[in-house]
């Protein structure tokens, strides 16, 4: 007999919608997605869209717990779900969390969090918090790679402070959208990757060794195959660099991420001598809703 399903976890971005139907040991029972993201849905269009992707679930189980984490509780979402700040703790989380009107299930939006670095610069978080509270790290450093990676600072248990790094976005603007780009053939030989990691531990900064790449290519220093991986070399291994210098607690490293991101950042952190835990995002997702969840309820107890 298959187990009763807990909680129907919902990952809602500005372009995909994808809803799990999750048992309370985190198993997924079954799934669902669509290219619905909230920039696709029109004005008052979210109870809709949700109760047509829920409705197979809800008609079999009858109301269940709705988790949803991502830009659904931003300001251009369904509705919004203000911005806990740093220091905070799943408790306060779960404080925060915001209820959805909703007729045949308990809807729930997990907020996001924000911090201040000490110059003063502000950060925000929306969806990253969950697959931090599903890691369950007493005391470290969990980094989310991504469009915006994260360096999240754990401390006692708490998110303490956490930095972003726009590494997934400019290396899209990169190689799309500059001369360097236009340099690129295919196949891509993945020995660039480890050439761009070497270079942005060199002098001369980021935006330099980027224009290295062009320059090698044209001196024939460089192949077009390498532009790429030099690229995502390149920025990981600064995003590293700059990552490793923040004022980090002590404790392991944590990097959540699959794919060729996990395999990117696992290959950077062991040329740079850095032992890493690697943990699936998908995961650390559900575990994270059903610990929030659990609070949650617990405060209405």
């Amino acid at each position: 007999m298959s187990p009763a399903p807990r909680l129907i976890a919902v990952d809602w971005g500005t372009s995909r919608l994808r809803a799990m139907l999750v048992s309370s040991e985190g198993a997924i029972l079954d799934q669902t997605a669509a290219d619905e993201g909230i920039m696709a849905v029109p004005p008052g269009g979210f109870p809709d869209v949700l109760r047509r992707t829920l409705a197979p679930w809800l008609e079999r189980h009858g109301r269940l717990p709705v988790m949803m984490a991502g830009m659904v509780g931003s300001r251009n979402g369904w509705i919004e779900a203000p911005y806990a700040a740093c220091p905070a703790s799943l408790d306060d989380l779960a404080a925060r969390v915001v209820h959805v009107p909703f007729d045949g299930a308990d809807v729930r939006l997990v907020p996001g969090l924000t911090w201040r670095d000490p110059g003063g610069t502000p950060d925000v978080m929306r969806g990253e918090e969950t697959k931090i509270a599903g890691v369950g790290l007493a005391t470290g450093t969990i980094v989310t790679p991504g469009t915006h990676s994260k360096w999240i600072s754990i401390r006692e248990g708490r998110i303490d402070a956490f930095v972003s790094f726009m590494t997934g976005e400019f290396y899209a603007a990169l190689l799309g959208h500059t001369i360097i780009g236009r340099l690129a053939e295919a196949p891509e030989d993945p020995a660039g990757f480890d050439a761009g990691l070497a270079a942005s531990r060199r002098h001369g900064g980021l935006t330099h060794q980027a224009f290295g790449a062009r320059t090698s290519v044209l001196l024939g220093d460089m192949p077009g195959t390498w532009v790429g991986p030099y690229l995502s070399g390149l920025l990981i291994g600064s995003e590293i660099v700059n990552g490793l210098a923040l004022d980090r607690p002590a404790g392991e490293i944590v990097v959540v991420a699959d794919g060729v991101f996990g395999r990117n950042y696992a290959r950077a952190f062991e040329v740079f001598g850095v032992p890493v835990r690697l943990l699936d995002p998908e995961d650390t997702f559900i575990a994270g809703l059903l610990r929030i969840l659990e609070r949650v309820e617990g405060r209405r107890a």
